[in-house]
């Protein structure tokens, strides 16, 4: 079975459902916790690159670092460079998990959208 990296953050259900769900498809998993090693700005540029979503899709938007920050507001008049850096720095900012093969990359969690993407 394939070799999958996943940025997660341990206490977070979603997460370990995403998780549990690719070891019972048998995945063998590099687990990579986001919060204490959040990608690179490089590293999400190819992430995002690899995903088919906008950047603003990484985004944790229901998180308190998100909302203490305000960037509902401020994330449209930010440049890519700047919205990747903040990211980068921040690991409870993005959103998770990220699921990835290094070509197809997968942004939270939904059953369906597994299937399609991580189904063995």
């Amino acid at each position: 079975m394939s070799q999958l990296t996943v940025y997660q953050y341990p206490p977070c259900s979603t997460c370990r459902n995403a998780i549990k769900w690719l070891k019972e498809q048998g995945h063998e998993l590099n687990l990579i916790h986001i919060v204490d090693a959040p990608p690179t700005a490089e590293q999400l540029r190819e992430l995002v690159e690899h995903s088919d979503l906008e950047l603003k899709k990484f985004f944790n938007t229901s998180g308190e670092v998100y909302k203490s920050l305000g960037l509902k507001d401020k994330l449209p008049t930010m440049s890519a460079e700047e919205q990747l850096e903040l990211l980068s720095q921040n690991g409870k900012l993005i959103k998770r998990p990220i699921v990835t093969d290094g070509d197809r990359v997968t942004v939270g969690f939904k059953a369906d959208l597994y299937e399609q993407a991580w189904k063995a």
